[in-house]
């Protein structure tokens, strides 16, 4: 990402939040469609808001992704909150492993970029919302204080719907 923010509600605005935050929650549906939520680590965002996550080939979320494709990813920090709507594919690429690998990948799947247990999902974004409060818990207090004080609505930040 650059380092001028892009313009709020865009798909570039969307991308930059994502990519600043490393942990999100990936939901799928399990067989018995049933939402399955877990903690990974995204290794890219690209510009047009796709994720590329490691898994193995044999993991439950694997299983889940090529039964039902569609995915949410949610990503939170202490001033900014991300909800992406997508789909998800497996995406067997040694070459993109390797080039995306690292020693935070390497603690979970120390069996290496080349071995045919670990693939790639890609989750690209169809919609995605954001809210984001610039300056944290401090800047959100101090807004909600002034909404009590001039009975006017609290603004605490940004929220955006993006179609990706």
């Amino acid at each position: 990402m650059n380092s001028s923010s892009p313009e709020a509600g865009t798909t570039a605005r969307l991308a930059e939040l994502a990519d600043g935050e490393r942990i999100c929650m990936l939901t799928t549906l399990d067989a018995d469609g049933r939402l399955v939520s877990r903690p990974m680590a995204h290794q890219q965002v690209t510009d047009v808001a796709e994720l590329w996550f490691f898994a193995e080939r044999d993991s439950r979320k694997v299983a889940h992704v090529r039964g039902n494709s569609h995915v949410g990813l949610t990503i939170a920090s202490a001033d900014t909150w991300i909800s992406i709507d997508g789909t998800a594919e497996v995406v067997d690429d040694t070459a993109k492993a390797k080039e995306l690998w690292n020693p935070w990948v390497e603690a979970w799947l120390p069996q290496g970029p080349e071995d045919h247990s670990v693939v790639l999902l890609k989750v690209t974004g169809d919609t995605g919302e954001y809210w984001d409060t610039p300056g944290g818990r401090v800047s959100s207090a101090v807004s909600l204080v002034k909404a009590k004080l001039t009975g006017e609505r609290y603004e605490g930040g940004e929220n955006e719907r993006v179609d990706l």
